[in-house]
């Protein structure tokens, strides 16, 4: 499988690293309302033309992006409250007493604590006042083939979670954990008004999303989404589809995903998440899969593929072990798996996350379909002529100055050893420490690879406090907010005018 974006060969093209939830805005968490629009503005005044997001899913537990309870629905707290004001979906009253939220971080537990409330107000005037064409909106939305499948199991699982007080889902009744037929018919018809409810959500979440990506679109801006190789636990996806995972018999997983031990961590990774029942998933043509690719296909232009080495070959770790230590490497999908998606949906942007432990096997998977893969200049450092630097890049590659797991290029150079710190004056030719975010930023515009992105805490040359993801620690990640005032034209000049020295 092959494709055009980005690719060997394609215009050379550079973009922006901000999840939507940093944005400003006034409800605690930034969203789908204005501000996502001044910011694709901004972006175009800088000449860039991608935007890459984390995933938009729901979260889950710890609120990360990468455990949601759904790999398929949209994140209900991203919906603007704004949009709903025009759609007269919400009364100004409804609004009036928004609590006093920090700009600079989500305080997540508050503002769900405020926004879900206001989404079942509003759901309440849709019901009471909303016109015919949205009417008949929303109705062709839950009706529609495109989501049907996953819809109605998300908005049941939501509504049951509601009700077993958000406990896992193996911790519910037997009878609705393993899906009997009539105590779910019953289910439905019990929670027939809540389901409705999560119907909503959705349909306003894709309503608003639509808006943002036909905003980005018009300024010749196409947006990179995020895939998860692995899915949460308690979560739909794993609740309504059990036989495709590797279950016991009280749905709990009896292996579990993860990466060994290494250079940085001597007892590897043990993630936890439920590991795929592969050979089920050939039998049955991959079609959760492509599933799951078509409607990401939605979110965003541009796919990237996380954890891509676990498709040529994954570590799986007995459950009940409590490190990564005694785990074993078994065979992944393969080139089946990206055969099947090519079948159905046609040639795909991917890009294929494949940082950490690889092997030469996954870099064959890798150009066998075709797709890029990624380099982090900050990890260019930790030795001579590291393939992270951008004299090793070749052009089908997407070069990073960091990701959301770094810390920022300021944090990251103010902490490091003094070996890396030495290398990277050397080879950046630094004269002084607050170069180093736009010096890494213009080795990454300057470089071989087609696609160059730059976290937004870097074009700010921001510290640690702005750090997105600290990865193994549980609490305070992912909750970095962007200041309103704090991207300029000043900024997005400097970028445009590396834009076009560089060629992008």
């Amino acid at each position: 499988m092959h494709t055009s974006v980005p690719a060997a060969g394609a215009r050379r093209r550079a973009g922006a690293l901000l999840h939507p939830t940093s944005l400003p805005g006034s409800y605690g968490i930034g969203d789908l309302g204005d501000e996502a629009i001044v910011f694709l503005d901004w972006c175009s005044a800088a000449g860039m033309t991608l935007w890459q997001v984390l995933p938009l899913n729901p979260p889950g537990y710890g609120y990360s992006p990468y455990g949601c309870l759904s790999s398929f629905a949209g994140n209900p707290l991203l919906i603007s409250p704004q949009r709903l004001l025009a759609d007269d979906l919400l009364e100004p009253g409804d609004v009036a007493d928004v609590p006093s939220f920090s700009a600079e971080h989500v305080e997540f537990e508050r503002v769900s604590a405020f926004k879900f409330p206001l989404l079942r107000t509003s759901w309440q005037r849709f019901l009471a006042d909303a016109t015919q064409p949205l009417r008949a909106s929303f109705d062709a939305f839950v009706a529609a083939p495109e989501q049907r499948a996953w819809l109605d199991d998300y908005a049941l699982y939501m509504a049951l979670k509601d009700e077993a007080g958000g406990k896992p889902w193996w911790e519910w009744d037997r009878a609705l954990a393993t899906w009997d037929a009539k105590a779910i018919a019953g289910a439905r018809e019990k929670h027939a008004d809540d389901i409705r409810f999560w119907h909503y959500t959705q349909w306003l979440f894709f309503r608003q999303w639509e808006i943002v990506r036909e905003a980005a679109h018009a300024r010749g801006i196409e947006i990179i989404g995020d895939v998860p190789i692995y899915v949460a636990g308690d979560s739909a996806d794993v609740w309504g589809n059990q036989e495709l995972f590797q279950l016991d018999e009280d749905g709990l997983p009896t292996v579990v995903a993860g990466v060994p031990p290494d250079y940085f961590s001597a007892t590897g990774q043990r993630w936890g998440n439920p590991l795929y029942r592969w050979e089920l998933m050939r039998d049955t043509s991959f079609q959760w899969w492509i599933a799951r690719i078509r409607t990401n296909l939605r979110f965003a232009d541009i796919i990237r593929l996380d954890h891509f080495r676990g498709f040529a070959a994954y570590w799986e770790i007995p459950a009940d072990e409590p490190t990564a230590v005694h785990g074993r490497w078994m065979p992944g999908p393969g080139l089946p798996l990206f055969a099947a998606i090519r079948s159905a949906l046609g040639e795909l942007p991917l890009i294929a996350e494949d940082l950490g432990f690889i092997t030469e096997d996954v870099h064959e998977l890798r150009k066998a379909i075709g797709v890029p893969g990624m380099k982090i200049l900050q990890f260019g450092f930790g030795q001579d002529d590291s393939p992270h630097l951008p004299h090793r890049y070749d052009e089908n590659t997407v070069a990073y100055t960091g990701t959301h797991d770094n810390d920022t290029a300021r944090g990251w150079f103010a902490q490091t050893d003094d070996d890396e710190r030495d290398r990277a004056t050397a080879y950046l030719g630094l004269r002084d420490a607050d170069d180093v975010p736009w010096a890494l930023i213009r080795a990454a515009y300057t470089s071989v690879a087609t696609t160059a992105i730059v976290p937004i805490q870097d074009v700010l040359s921001l510290d640690s406090d702005a750090r997105m993801n600290i990865p193994g620690h549980q609490h305070d990640n992912w909750s970095w907010r962007l200041d309103p005032t704090a991207l300029t034209r000043e900024h997005s000049e400097k970028l445009r005018q590396l834009g076009v020295v560089s060629g992008r």
